[in-house]
């Protein structure tokens, strides 16, 4: 018999949790403050279990929550992000994911979402579900002997200073200035008020414990907070009592150019520390051009990480704004029948309708969803075969049209 799928009751999330810890290799139990917790802020409609007909134990998970996306331009669209999915080994293979994907995607197209985020653990999954790699993360381990910059420097030369805070200054003007970056880098997702509490300590989550680090943050000269930096170090020495540590950064935000290049800057020479671990960056990050020597910068990850499937052609291509202008009609091909049809953007005006004109281009969902924030390139999905032209130069149009100056970035897991 099949698996049963249905929206789960709060008295089965301490098994429905157990069945994720168990998909995602954690063997402890679930505290009950963990699921308290959750409890409290979960939309328990959008957590999918699957469960076993014989045994009645939760053996597959599936969650979706409110999130909103930020798209070239600076607008936000509704996205429904997907987490915590997960199959237990002894119940591969039944198409269980395939369900409760059809399920949920069919709900948030109802609910009027526009697009559909996830983070991919692995990446073979999800492109059969219509989701494209739309924003690639870049790590960074910094040399700081070989970088080149002074040691002794005593901080901003541009009227700016830098000041360490406690967590709680941090839980009161980090929101804003998260507010502030999304408003202007694509690919930001928005911080429920969850996440800056899990963030800052004010609650505990064994899934996402809270460590205690410490808090720059940069003001201009008017005294304004401009951006900030969370980082920790490790306690490294040799036996000739030299310092060997590391310092990771667990999250930076700057608003300003002047915030960023402070912040870097601030990073590079706190004392005993010999590298610096930027975090997950755009791949375009400033951080290694910052260094007189960039070489310095040694990228240790690049690889995907927001995915992205379109539910709303019209209102996702209408949200954003375009490099250059120019008229595309794009024949979407959706196996799910979500997103099918053929479309018509101007990209001068932003205007994005369904057609009977002839398609200019070619290309399933995922691959759309690829194109959408600017970080990937019409030219190499059609070489790939992932886009067809049908007319001639419609593929540099679209990279004229969708590609974007700066990348993508996102700078959270969910």
């Amino acid at each position: 018999m099949s698996a049963d799928i249905r929206p789960i009751a709060a008295s089965e999330l301490p098994h429905w949790l157990r069945a994720v810890n168990t998909g995602f290799l954690r063997p402890e139990p679930v505290p009950e403050a963990d699921v308290a917790l959750r409890s409290k802020y979960w939309d328990l409609s959008r957590a999918l279990g699957a469960f076993d007909p014989d045994t009645g134990r939760c053996v597959a998970t599936f969650r979706s929550f409110a999130q909103e996306l930020t798209v070239p331009g600076g607008k936000t669209v509704p996205s429904s992000a997907v987490t915590n999915v997960s199959v237990t080994s002894t119940h591969r293979r039944q198409g269980l994911l395939s369900r409760m994907m059809a399920a949920e995607l069919t709900a948030a197209k109802e609910r009027g979402d526009v697009v559909s985020t996830l983070i991919a653990a692995e990446y073979p999954i999800y492109g059969r579900y219509g989701y494209g790699p739309a924003a690639t993360a870049a790590e960074w381990e910094v040399d700081i002997a070989r970088s080149g910059l002074d040691p002794r420097s005593s901080g901003p030369g541009d009227g700016g200073r830098i000041d360490l805070v406690d967590v709680s200054e941090l839980r009161e003007t980090g929101p804003a200035l998260h507010d502030r970056l999304r408003a202007s880098v694509h690919g930001v997702v928005s911080r429920d008020t969850r996440w800056w509490n899990l963030a800052t300590g004010l609650e505990q989550s064994q899934a996402r414990p809270y460590k205690d680090a410490f808090h720059a943050v940069y003001r201009d000269a008017s005294g304004e907070p401009a951006g900030f930096a969370v980082y920790a170090a490790d306690d490294h020495w040799t036996d000739e009592k030299l310092p060997q540590n590391t310092l990771r950064v667990k999250d930076l935000i700057a608003v300003t150019p002047a915030a960023e290049r402070a912040l870097w800057r601030f990073l590079c020479s706190v004392d005993w520390v010999l590298k610096v671990r930027t975090g997950y960056r755009a791949p375009d990050d400033i951080a290694p051009l910052l260094l007189p020597d960039p070489r310095a910068a040694r990228q240790v990850t690049s690889a995907d990480f927001l995915w992205l499937r379109l539910l709303d052609v019209e209102r996702a291509l209408a949200a954003r704004t375009y490099a250059a202008p120019g008229v595309l009609v794009l024949e979407v091909e959706d196996a799910a029948g979500l997103a099918d049809g053929r479309y018509r953007l101007d990209a001068a005006t932003g205007a994005c309708t369904r057609t009977q004109d002839p398609a200019d281009l070619r290309l399933d969902v995922s691959a759309l969803g690829s194109l959408y924030l600017g970080d990937e390139s019409a030219a190499r999905l059609a070489a790939l075969g992932r886009v067809a032209q049908e007319r001639p130069g419609a593929v540099a149009l679209a990279d004229a049209v969708f590609r974007t100056a700066r990348r993508p970035w996102c700078p959270d897991v969910f």
